[in-house]
């Protein structure tokens, strides 16, 4: 049962990931004004991709704890 929560997770900030993505490479201005540029554009995604690194560093972390308790 854990395991399926975990992957209902993991689903959830696919989707997260998929929408923030499709909104950082559609926008021609972001909340401050800025005209987004290819470069501004791929500043962006770095710093979404970097966020849900650690994020999936955290998701391994709990599946082995998971893991190992059972």
């Amino acid at each position: 049962m854990k395991l399926r929560v975990w992957w209902l997770i993991n689903v959830f900030w696919l989707i997260i990931f998929s929408v923030l993505s499709i909104i950082i490479f559609t926008r021609k201005v972001d909340g401050a004004g800025m005209v987004q540029t290819f470069s501004t554009r791929m500043i962006s995604f770095v710093v979404l991709v970097i966020i849900f690194v650690v994020m999936v560093v955290i998701q391994l972390g709990l599946r082995f704890f998971v893991k190992k308790i059972k």
